[in-house]
């Protein structure tokens, strides 16, 4: 259903499609085809509501009532001293920058025969693995934003590491979006992690304070090989006038493992994780850990599906938020278990710490199982400071916001505790510190 309040952006994508419609003839056949497609689906699906079951805790439109443009800008003059700042302190990564979701490959690097491929993902069309998996994993039919997505979107990056390889280094993809009008911009993404190969993949997304409001709708496919090993952190931070609507669909062969480190933080004023795992294959393993620490007026909305699909598999997932001043957290995760996929080992929860007296967290953690040789479980809590633990520290001398800024990294451990990466692992630590503050 089309929310009313949001016709105008409606109608602009519409003439948006048919006017792009030209500037597309240069593209392959699939690549059309799959946007036309798309741009029916979006044509019929419009911008969710509350009445949409997915939407119901989260009203959009007031972050869709704004005049965009669909023009990204392009950067301005980057300095190394610039750079140096959008790097993670002590980490040993491959930098791949995107600025308003295109790749810069002059401001990246990339080590020689390494088994990595890198490019813009408009200049990686005529690669077969591109035509393979484009809108193969995403499905655009029963989502808004994927279907708005797949229609427009401009570039991006593609990622492919090769079959059989241990990549040593990090891949550090730094998302950087800044504008002085506001703007809608649409990367699409693809990563291709082939046969028992290992990568660790950290993204940071990070926006610059002005007075125009950025609306970012992105989208990346994952393709995880059989006996291949993902490592995959995200990181949200910037400013206010963000919104971010972050799309993650990642497919597994057998034997594969893929861990996802979600990480949210005070500041912009829309967050929205999709995030959603196939488990297409037997003996896999899925972990997904997510903290998010809101403030402010901020909506952070989690939404997580595992899909089990074939025996003998198992997923973990834990999601951990602090709720503070004013704002509203929630979490959504659905576990699926079909009726194929016996022996699998499913296990979910959500826990929440409350800060604020206005603050609000909707959680719904839930299971559908069609297969009855499964050992599966959920729950969720929502609480306060434990007041004995933070009387304890205050007795021993420790200052009232020290002692709860020490029970707050107590309370996140369990997720950080299965961070590899170390300097990742001080990164969050530091902004949790920095979110606190503010």
């Amino acid at each position: 259903m089309i929310s009313r309040d949001i016709d105008t952006l409606y109608d602009q994508f519409i003439a948006d499609f048919e006017t792009k419609s030209v500037l597309m003839a240069d593209e392959p056949d699939n690549v059309r085809e799959f946007r036309r497609h798309s741009f029916e689906h979006f044509r019929l699906l419009g911008f969710p509501s509350v009445k949409n079951e997915e939407w119901r805790y989260t009203h959009i439109a007031p972050f869709l009532r704004e005049v965009y443009s669909t023009s990204s800008e392009k950067p301005g003059s980057l300095d190394q001293s610039f750079l140096s700042s959008l790097q993670i302190r002590s980490l040993d990564g491959i930098r791949i920058l995107l600025f308003n979701g295109k790749y810069l490959p002059e401001f990246s690097e990339l080590p020689p025969d390494s088994g990595i491929h890198v490019s813009a993902l408009t200049g990686a069309y005529q690669e077969r693995l591109v035509s393979d998996y484009l809108g193969k994993i995403a499905d655009a039919s029963k989502n808004h934003f994927v279907a708005l997505n797949s229609a427009l979107f401009e570039d991006g990056l593609f990622i492919r590491v090769q079959d059989g390889r241990r990549i040593e280094r990090p891949l550090h993809v730094i998302h950087v979006f800044s504008s002085e009008s506001n703007m809608f911009v649409q990367p699409r993404h693809l990563f291709v992690v082939g046969k028992a190969s290992e990568v660790s993949l950290v993204e940071s997304f990070l926006n610059f304070k002005n007075e125009a409001e950025i609306f970012i709708n992105d989208v990346s496919e994952i393709e995880v090989g059989s006996d291949a090993r993902v490592q995959h952190y995200t990181i949200h931070g910037g400013c206010e006038n963000a919104r971010y609507i972050h799309h993650t669909e990642v497919r597994q062969a057998e034997r594969s493992v893929y861990n996802n480190y979600k990480a949210s933080f005070p500041g912009p004023a829309f967050l929205r994780n999709n995030l959603n795992v196939s488990l297409n294959g037997e003996n896999i393993e899925s972990h997904l850990y997510g903290l998010y620490l809101a403030g402010g007026r901020q909506v952070v909305d989690n939404h997580t599906i595992v899909d089990h699909l074939k025996p003998n598999c198992q997923s973990n997932e834990l999601y951990k938020g602090v709720i503070k001043d004013e704002a509203s957290g929630i979490f959504n995760g659905k576990i699926y278990v079909r009726k194929d996929a016996q022996k699998t080992n499913a296990f979910q929860k959500n826990n929440n710490l409350m800060l604020g007296k206005k603050a609000i967290v909707d959680s719904k953690p839930q299971l559908e199982i069609f297969a009855d040789d499964v050992k599966c479980s959920h729950g969720s809590t929502v609480g306060q400071f434990n007041e004995e633990a933070l009387f304890y520290l205050k007795s021993r001398g420790i200052g009232e916001e020290r002692a709860k800024a020490l029970l707050i990294h107590a309370f996140a451990y369990d997720v950080l505790e299965k961070m590899p990466l170390a300097s990742v692992k001080s990164h969050i630590n530091k902004l949790i510190d920095e979110g606190l503050k503010t």
